[in-house]
């Protein structure tokens, strides 16, 4: 693939690009992207107009672009991420239906949780997780679930980059909670992002037992029943893994 004069090369341009769109934002000029992207107009028009010709990129009202709907095309088609989570609604709706709360299905990329679903209600507890929204792994309990059952080599590596930006905690800490969710079988951390909520979450693991997904729910503090919520969770990642296991799935 050929490289700009800057050394990078035409993959790391589009990707560049289509990382431009900030998360609420759906439309950009062309301008903006540019410069969101740290390129030249005049490459940033033709890269454009070539992702336009395959409908990755679309012409949005006033002259702006957006993401095209083939991206969502091509990644919903045979993505393992649509297969979890064709697998894992059944069972959130089932827990969701009981607790009248936020659930939470999330996976592990790199130093970070991303959530690949979420069910919730008007009246809901507040709840930051998105669905194709980003968490630190330490500051959310599906976060700390999926690291907690990581092979060990993946968990040493984590935490020799650990940096909290806050300050607020250093590895040795992250360390001790990886350990007890690991000890247990589920993650609790109560008031990390809100003061008034309460996440807990267990791993879905795969044929192989490897710890590939984490189901959890938000709730409020004061309604916490962890005696009631932990069996259900763990009743539900079985279920889920069960279905990842089935031939043709």
């Amino acid at each position: 693939m050929a490289n700009s004069s800057s050394g990078d090369s035409v993959v790391d341009r589009v990707v560049r690009i289509l990382e431009a769109f900030p998360e609420g934002v759906s439309a950009l000029p062309l301008g903006e992207v540019a410069a969101r992207a740290d390129l030249p107009l005049t490459s940033a028009h033709r890269l454009v107009a070539q992702l336009a010709e395959h409908r990755l990129l679309e012409q949005a009202p006033g002259g702006k672009l957006q993401l095209g709907l083939r991206l969502w095309e091509l990644v919903n088609r045979n993505s393992p991420i649509l297969l979890l989570r064709q697998a894992a609604l059944p069972f959130m709706d089932d827990i969701h239906q009981v607790l009248n709360q936020n659930v939470n299905l999330a996976v592990l990329q790199v130093d970070d949780v991303l959530f690949v679903e979420r069910l919730s209600r008007r009246g809901s507890v507040a709840n930051r997780a998105k669905v194709a929204g980003r968490m630190p792994v330490h500051i959310s309990s599906a976060g700390v679930a999926l690291m907690a059952g990581q092979p060990r080599s993946v968990q040493n590596a984590y935490l020799e980059r650990f940096r909290d930006p806050t300050g607020r905690v250093d590895a040795d800490h992250v360390r001790r909670l990886l350990a007890t969710a690991a000890e247990r079988g589920y993650a609790e951390l109560a008031g990390v992002v809100d003061p008034d909520t309460w996440g807990i979450a267990v791993p879905i693991e795969d044929r192989q037992r490897r710890t590939v997904a984490a189901i959890g729910v938000v709730v409020p503090i004061a309604e916490v029943r962890i005696h009631q919520i932990v069996p259900a969770l763990r009743t539900a990642a079985r279920g889920i893994g069960r279905q990842l296991a089935t031939p043709g799935t």
